[in-house]
């Protein structure tokens, strides 16, 4: 695979250092490596000797194992650190930890903390590549290429698509991410939520559209994507409770039918099942949901392999 563009010892903190051609060519980079998941064999030498170590100070499931299997499939060595355990919880700094790792040997950092800016953090002390698993309610940028990619390798492209965004904007690192990563591509975004859920000047900030209205978000959308639904956040006040959101906004068999007939349906997940999306949709021919946990490997495949150097 060439690679022209120079991805070799980047940071990906997220998608607005990358431009609209290199965002494309981490989508067909991704294909390749969807082939390779898909063979019986599913492992290549490309990355044997480098060693990723994953940083995760959050919860996660999809993020964590589709990296960890990501390294897995190019052949690199993997070290998953855990805050619980380590000497953080003695009181060392996240600076001496990343010391101490560097001297082991790490070639790329792959973080998610609660932190906004903690990924440049550790390539300030390690000055190794260093991906964003999330960052706060920051960025979640390979959430986004792989939620791209999905929709690429459906319709072959993103340029015109009109795409809804729908749920707890507020709290999301995903949307933000996908707001530049979409829009890059040419796609026409509308976010949609509650007031109380809707930071202030995003359509100046994103330069996508803001509706309250479900109906009017999802009028002859192509693509519709349902967030999260941050219960632990709703302790705020910020809506009287999930049934008056769900009354509002769910995405239902009803609801969709705003909605182009084919639109694609995805999350990010975890669902709140009957929350933010009914079984009937998170489980329809037209839902992706799956696909994208699938895609999330290929995609975290691609980028190992493009900033590591890897060959195949």
């Amino acid at each position: 695979m060439e690679n022209n563009l120079n991805f070799l010892g980047r940071c990906m903190y997220d998608l607005d250092d990358y431009s609209a051609e290199e965002i494309m060519h981490i989508l067909e980079a991704s294909k390749i490596m969807k082939e390779i998941n898909q063979r019986e064999y599913k492992k290549v030498p490309a990355l044997k000797g480098k060693t990723v170590c994953t940083l995760f100070f959050e919860n996660s499931t999809r993020t964590l194992m589709s990296f960890e299997l990501a390294a897995s499939r190019l052949s690199a060595d993997i070290v998953s650190f855990n805050s619980e355990t380590s000497s953080l919880a003695k009181g060392e700094s996240l600076q001496d930890t990343v010391y101490t790792l560097d001297a082991m040997g790490i070639d790329c950092y792959i973080i998610r903390h609660s932190y906004p800016g903690s990924p440049q953090l550790v390539h300030k002390y390690s000055k190794k590549p260093v991906l964003n698993g999330g960052d706060g309610r920051h960025a979640h940028p390979t959430q986004a290429l792989l939620d791209m990619f999905s929709i690429y390798e459906k319709r072959g492209s993103l340029d015109g698509m009109k795409i809804a965004i729908v749920g707890d904007i507020a709290h999301s690192r995903v949307v933000r991410s996908n707001l530049i990563g979409m829009k890059k591509l040419g796609a026409e975004v509308t976010i949609c939520g509650p007031r109380t859920l809707m930071p202030g000047s995003m359509e100046e900030v994103y330069g996508c559209r803001v509706s309250y209205n479900l109906q009017d978000a999802l009028k002859d959308a192509d693509v519709v994507m349902g967030l999260r639904m941050q219960l632990e956040r709703q302790t705020d006040g910020l809506f009287p409770n999930l049934e008056e959101y769900t009354k509002h906004y769910v995405l239902s068999k009803e609801t969709l039918k705003y909605a182009k007939h084919d639109a694609l349906i995805m999350h990010p997940g975890p669902m709140n099942r009957g929350v933010e999306i009914l079984p009937e949709i998170a489980d329809s021919d037209r839902s992706l949901v799956l696909q994208q946990v699938a895609n999330g490997v290929a995609v975290r495949m691609a980028l190992l392999y493009l900033m590591l150097g890897g060959r195949v």
